[in-house]
């Protein structure tokens, strides 16, 4: 089987971009999404979107993580508009169809101005927080990230009794100055830490914010830096949330590969 492919990547989280309006990609078989995202053996990546028409939408993105497992993905919806943008489906504005439901987004150049859903409340997690942007996200405060095992405790918390038997994605935060945190991810279906998460930045943002009375927050990722825009209401619940930053195509290529099944 010989697929055509992009890669794109949003502050350093890469994903292979399928133009699957035809429906000829075959979703259901997971070891083909896992064999295409091998670093070793595929062409690697943290993930693989497929954009397909959608009545009533511009596209639909469908989202697999690397394992197979699918989620909500904001560095991948980023990369999902900049993708239909230069397939001509849009312009510079948007509104298309995610797992966790509608999203409208716009583009000037590279940066993705994506809407992403209202989110209801912040949990308290112990001393952490709990929220769910799409994507379901543990939040801890640290003193310092440049050194932090990342990998080591964000497994703990991930596999935590409390969060199965699903998990959770875990991010640690840093404050660098009044409006910017520092932020690194452990994510849930990469099982590793990657170099930037958009709905973990949004969760990140949106405790950080709410506990400084901050309306917009900037973030220093491994992968690059981001800005997250929102509106908090009196109940405690957020809306207006728009995650910022640029999506750009690093290559384009074909790959033969069998299928399994």
């Amino acid at each position: 089987m010989t697929i055509s492919f992009y890669k794109y990547q949003g502050t350093g989280n890469d994903f292979v971009m399928i133009d699957d309006r035809t429906e000829a990609f075959p979703e259901k078989d997971l070891s083909l999404v896992k064999k295409l995202c091998d670093r070793k053996f595929g062409i690697g990546a943290d993930g693989l979107i497929l954009v397909r028409n959608k009545s009533g939408y511009d596209f639909e993105m469908i989202y697999f993580n690397a394992d197979g497992s699918q989620s909500m993905c904001g560095n991948g919806a980023r990369c999902a508009v900049a993708f239909s943008k230069f397939l001509g489906i849009i312009d510079s504005e948007t509104h298309f169809l995610a797992i966790d439901g509608a999203h409208d987004a716009k583009i000037e150049n590279d940066i993705v101005y994506l809407k992403m859903g209202n989110v209801s409340s912040l949990s308290n997690a112990g001393k952490d927080y709990f929220v769910n942007t799409g994507s379901p996200h543990h939040v801890r405060f640290v003193e310092q990230l440049d050194n932090y095992p990342v990998k080591e405790e964000g497994s703990k918390i991930r596999y935590a009794e409390s969060y199965k038997p699903s998990g959770t994605n875990v991010n640690f935060v840093a404050v660098i100055n009044e409006n910017e945190i520092h932020v690194r991810t452990y994510e849930r279906g990469v099982e590793n830490e990657t170099l930037s998460c958009g709905t973990g930045v949004t969760a990140c943002a949106l405790v950080y914010g709410s506990r400084n009375e901050l309306r917009e927050v900037k973030i220093k990722t491994p992968g690059g830096n981001l800005k997250v825009r929102f509106t908090e209401n009196t109940d405690g619940s957020f809306h207006h949330i728009f995650l910022i930053g640029p999506a750009k195509q690093v290559f384009e290529g074909k790959i033969s590969l069998q299928t399994e099944g």
